[in-house]
């Protein structure tokens, strides 16, 4: 299943590790905001993950599915790939 995973972490460190799970699954397009592919056994393994990491009662992971149709109407303004400044980069 194609879907978009955001998510709002209250602890930077917390914040680090879920960021780090969602490397695993998928592709950054925003700093909190993952384009995933999972599905069955894949997916429940992410957001087991995920809720290992998580304070409920503080943070918040939202999974949003998108249909074949839906993800073909994605529309993009400005910059269309999300460049990780974490990420080692080469200045030529």
């Amino acid at each position: 299943m194609d879907m978009i995973v955001a998510y709002d972490i209250a602890d930077p460190k917390r914040l680090a590790k879920i960021a780090k799970v969602m490397k695993d699954y998928g592709t950054r397009v925003q700093k909190s905001i993952f384009e995933v592919t999972a599905r069955g056994k894949v997916f429940y393994q992410m957001r087991q993950r995920v809720e290992e990491i998580i304070v409920p009662q503080k943070d918040g992971v939202k999974y949003f599915p998108l249909c074949e149709k839906c993800a073909g109407m994605v529309e993009i303004i400005g910059q269309g790939i999300f460049l990780d400044p974490d990420q080692e980069y080469y200045i030529y």
